[in-house]
């Protein structure tokens, strides 16, 4: 166990939206930096000891439960874990339907149950979810109750999981169940005295975004961007600005939602300019 003489805040996925949020929180704590990629964590934490921070990096792989708890008993030793970012995952274009649910859906419910053993008091946690999760028919109210109360390692066997043939139909899925296990989880995190919530972002632009503005589907998120009512893509800076209120002490009372930030993409999407997009294909009512 750790001397509580520090805090430490965790930082899973060392992409750009993960370090602009890390930036913001991380002053005068400890900045754990985990990543499947070494090369990609170490990256950062150059980046981050340069710019004065005190950071240790490290590799995860968020798909493994062993590996989630060496990660938290790594941050528990090095001090008081008073923040979690999970900005880890793949896109639709990066992976196929199996590494999406199993990253994005089941890895980030083992995230939330292990750090919510060894949170904090005060403390607080960011899951970046998607705006692809709000792209969804509505499901039943059994559905979203199982995705958010089945026990993490239940979760892929849900017959809702199963058959599954499109990626996009995955990732939205995987989407949906991260926000509806934020707030189910953030009732245990506030057995700890410590709060949790989500961000869904829109298009941002990262290497993840490029890879999706390139791929099979980039015509439709590029008439996305030009027809939302913001008509651009967003930046990282812009969510770690939003990741930094929700886990100052200005949002004490803000704990188990989901805030969605996009542009207003979504809400064209559904009532505006962006309708034509909703196409069925059987699974999910959109293609983008």
């Amino acid at each position: 166990m750790n001397d509580g003489s520090k805090n430490v805040v965790v930082l899973i996925g060392a992409g750009s939206i993960g370090q602009a949020i890390a930036r913001r929180v991380g002053a005068g704590r400890h900045v754990v930096i985990a990543d499947l990629s070494r090369d990609n964590a170490e990256a950062a934490a150059r980046i981050f000891d340069d710019a004065g921070f005190t950071v240790t990096a490290t590799t995860v792989d968020i798909a493994s439960r062993p590996s989630i708890v060496e990660l938290a008993r790594l941050a528990d030793s090095l001090g008081s874990v008073q923040g979690v970012v999970n900005a880890a995952g793949v896109s639709p274009s990066q992976a196929p339907v199996d590494a999406i649910l199993k990253v994005d859906l089941y890895g980030t419910a083992v995230i939330l149950e292990e750090f919510g053993k060894i949170i904090a008091r005060g403390g607080s946690g960011i899951v970046i979810s998607s705006q692809s999760g709000h792209r969804l028919a509505p499901l039943s109210i059994e559905e979203n109750d199982l995705l958010a109360t089945t026990p993490t390692e239940d979760l892929l066997k849900l017959p809702l999981l199963q058959n599954i043939t499109s990626t996009l139909w995955a990732y939205q899925l995987s989407k949906r169940c991260n926000v509806l296990r934020v707030a189910a989880e953030c009732v245990n995190w506030g057995r700890r005295g410590a709060r949790l919530n989500a961000i869904s972002p829109g298009i941002i632009i990262t290497p993840l975004a490029n890879d999706e503005l390139r791929g099979p589907r980039g015509e439709g998120y590029r008439a996305m961007l030009a027809r939302c009512p913001a008509g651009r893509a967003g930046t990282p800076d812009e969510v770690g600005d939003l990741a930094a209120f929700l886990m100052s002490g200005r949002a004490q009372f803000i704990t188990g939602s989901d805030f969605l930030m996009d542009g207003g993409a979504t809400a064209s999407y559904w009532h505006g300019d962006l309708r034509y997009l909703r196409r069925g294909s059987g699974q999910g009512n959109t293609n983008v």
